[in-house]
């Protein structure tokens, strides 16, 4: 398929400048000014109107077993609402039961994904440690393209990694040229202040900021951040949602170490008192983790965008229905933890970033495509409006403006976080792959269009053993 977008300005995360975007067989083929439509070619008018990278969302769930249910939106329902708002790449996460091998586990998620609609790749979190698990690494940056690692420092008695599963974890990804990532909440103080506030007759979504206060994930955050300065090992901080966390990556940056730092669009613009509602359905279609801050927190993580601290945007997209979330009415301990915003990230983050003069328009490219794709490799096929990247691409209007609802978003769930928000500038075409995908509020998505994108290490496999054994051998002393 070919595809023409004419008449708009391209904006990459470093420069904006007038130019034509010619897109065949699902590549950037030629970006100048005044190109000819060959024929049979789709040609895309965006005349007053911004051609940007698609958005990618480095933080999602699609249909994730979890808490005792499975998150509505798969990867069909997920990347295809991910497309309406100009998402047209998401990294989910693999997420190995306690004990479960982890290719097994690997193979599992890419037989859910083969369902996707946009393109995708995925982290592996570590959720137990042996030497088979260390085996898996390997195979997994050698063989299927994976370079990052997650680590859940939260939920004890499930997936948490201990300090003991960190070091091996984090050692053998600096082995193997790979990142890790890192959810960080001090998951022992969860558990006991869970069980206190439960005893204390808390027992509603208000008790879930409780026990999950922002000191419990500043810990956490110091705590990962300092381990990986020890092994020399990059690192990078998901859903950072404190101004203890972000205090603990800035630090870090400014010693010159390797620090990365992630922030939800709904963090930044929702605070705490959502859990106050009286309505439970309404307070517990808020509960994630880490909850929603006091504003303090959201003052504190937009200077961290703005200055650089913090890189990504993502969504955590993790959706559960009123009837999922009921589970808990009795035990906000048993609330399934997630919220959704892959179709509305870009929109919001333009309208309070771009708009508000928080942000320039090349720095909403970095932060919502470009960054993600140079930290986990990916850069410049995605990430960048060049010759040679694959046709991902959004045509933004800044100019248009709508009501975000519940009963008009393409996400499978019941709720939107984001109810009622008025935003102006929204994408009006996306491509995937050189397709057109979605076209001024219709989507057109083909089961399975969606491929699986190979990440490589940082460092090769080969070398990275090298220089190991080359540390190794005791080194020459002239006396």
């Amino acid at each position: 398929m070919t595809v023409l977008i004419k008449g708009g300005t391209v904006v990459n995360a470093d420069r904006s400048f007038a130019a034509d975007v010619l897109c065949v067989d699902g590549r950037i083929e030629t970006v100048a000014q005044k190109l000819d439509a060959p024929k049979g070619a789709k040609v895309v008018d965006a005349g007053g109107r911004f051609v940007m990278p698609g958005g990618i969302d480095p933080h999602t769930h699609m249909q994730l077993p979890f808490m005792g249910t499975v998150a509505s939106d798969d990867f069909y329902s997920g990347t295809a609402a991910g497309l309406a708002g100009g998402t047209t790449m998401i990294i989910d996460f693999v997420i190995p039961n306690p004990q479960q091998n982890i290719m097994e586990a690997y193979r599992q998620w890419r037989e859910w994904a083969q369902k996707s609609v946009a393109d995708y790749t995925f982290h592996v979190a570590i959720t137990w440690w042996d030497e088979t698990v260390a085996k898996d690494m390997e195979t997994l940056v050698r063989d299927h393209g994976v370079n990052s690692f997650k680590h859940f420092m939260a939920y004890k008695g499930a997936i948490m990694a201990d300090d003991e599963i960190l070091v091996n974890s984090f050692s053998k990804a600096l082995e193997l040229g790979a990142i890790v990532t890192v959810h960080a909440e001090n998951g022992e103080l969860v558990y006991r202040l869970q069980q206190k506030i439960f005893d204390m007759g808390i027992r509603g979504p208000e008790g879930h900021p409780l026990s999950r206060p922002p000191e419990v994930e500043g810990e956490a955050a110091n705590r990962a951040i300092r381990i990986a300065e020890v092994l020399g090992v990059p690192i990078y901080v998901v859903h950072v949602s404190s101004r203890q966390s972000l205090e603990s990556i800035t630090r870090a940056r400014n010693e010159g170490q390797r620090v990365f730092g992630e922030v939800l669009a709904g963090h930044l613009l929702i605070d705490d008192s959502v859990y106050r509602n009286k309505d439970f359905e309404s307070a517990a279609a808020h509960v994630m983790s880490p909850p929603f801050r006091p504003a303090e927190h959201q003052d504190a993580l937009w200077r961290g965008l703005q200055s650089g601290n913090l890189q990504t945007t993502a969504t955590d997209h993790c959706c559960f229905c009123a009837e999922q979330k009921a589970a808990g009415k009795e035990d906000f301990r048993l609330i399934p933890n997630g919220t959704a915003g892959i179709e509305n990230r870009m929109e919001v983050l333009w309208h309070h970033g771009v708009n508000t003069g928080r942000m320039t328009m090349n720095e909403f490219v970095q932060v919502t495509s470009t960054n993600a794709a140079q930290i986990f490799n990916l850069f410049p096929r995605k990430g960048s409006i060049s010759a040679g990247a694959d046709a991902d691409i959004v045509v933004w209007d800044p100019d248009r403006s709508k009501t975000i609802s519940a009963k008009t978003h393409f996400q499978n769930i019941d709720f939107n976080i984001f109810e009622g928000m008025t935003v102006k500038g929204c994408a009006s075409h996306t491509i995937s792959r050189g397709k057109v995908v979605y076209a001024d509020g219709k989507l057109d998505v083909e089961r399975g269009a969606g491929r699986y994108v190979d990440r490589p290490p940082f460092a090769s496999y080969y070398s990275a053993l090298k220089r190991q054994a080359q540390l190794k051998k005791p080194s020459a002393v002239k006396r």
